[in-house]
């Protein structure tokens, strides 16, 4: 994650948007030494993002089947990696006539393919134990035991009623935390219950997987500095994901998955 001032990027989508302008780039030069049409590279990258796009919502067909407008959601991200870049060689391979033109831009496409692997494995972190949970409590003012969660996976969800893609991601995380075997935690952020409470009835969202942090603690602890931010946590007790900005049903089914494997 960068932060800069209020804007939180995650990391893997600065270096999906370096590379793409390296490929526009690295592509006008190459059709300016051939002679080639220059928007063929547009044509290209047009093709590599919505081959991506449909191979990741096949992929997770059954999440994108409960709400299809969401498939347009691309801010939220959900690509294939090898698909996209098979998608832009497709292109390329039908406009691209001459030959040395093509091996060279095949080869730089393969090139940051390359780059693009290996740079979001570098990116991602390698699991960290969980620290110790701060003093947090049920709507109703009860104490959260957090011995509960010992031995099994779980995810937490850093959110605020003032947050509005908190807000967005909300009903489905609740939807989502009544009917998996996996606790989805929805933590409140520094609000107190009465505020917290107003704006769940108001939205006629369950507040059954919602705790306060009033302190913010769980913020500190998992090192957040924006909302919203889910952490997946193993059942060895380790982070193994966190996630910054708002997550797709699609996004929590392959956090899920990693924690349960």
């Amino acid at each position: 994650m960068i932060q800069l001032g209020p804007l939180v990027i995650a990391s893997d989508r600065l270096l999906a948007l370096a590379l793409i302008m390296a490929f526009l780039f690295g592509f006008d030069r190459i059709a300016a030494r051939f002679g080639l049409q220059a928007r063929t590279g547009g044509l290209a990258l047009a093709g590599g993002i919505v081959a991506a796009r449909l191979a990741y919502v096949l992929a997770h067909y059954d999440a994108f089947a409960q709400d299809w407008a969401s498939v347009l959601a691309i801010w939220e991200g959900g690509f294939s990696g090898p698909a996209g870049f098979l998608g832009a060689a497709a292109i390329i391979a039908w406009r691209v006539r001459h030959r040395v033109a093509l091996l060279r831009s095949l080869a730089m496409l393969g090139a940051l393919a390359a780059l693009w692997f290996a740079g979001s494995s570098l990116l991602s972190p390698a699991p960290r134990p969980m620290p110790d949970l701060p003093q947090m409590v049920h709507l109703e003012g009860r104490p959260f035991d957090p011995s509960a969660l010992e031995g099994q996976p779980y995810v937490m969800n850093l959110w605020a009623t003032w947050c509005p893609p908190c807000r967005r991601e909300l009903p489905m995380l609740a939807q989502e935390a009544a009917r998996t075997d996996v606790p989805i935690l929805l933590v409140s952020q520094g609000e107190d219950a009465g505020t917290v409470q107003a704006y769940l009835e108001r939205q006629g969202i369950s507040g059954e997987a919602v705790l306060l942090d009033d302190a913010s603690g769980l913020s500190l602890v998992v090192g957040s500095t924006a909302l919203p931010t889910t952490v997946f946590v193993d059942a060895r007790g380790r982070i193994v994901e966190t996630q910054f900005g708002q997550l797709s049903r699609a996004a929590l089914a392959d956090g899920l998955a990693r924690i349960m494997d």
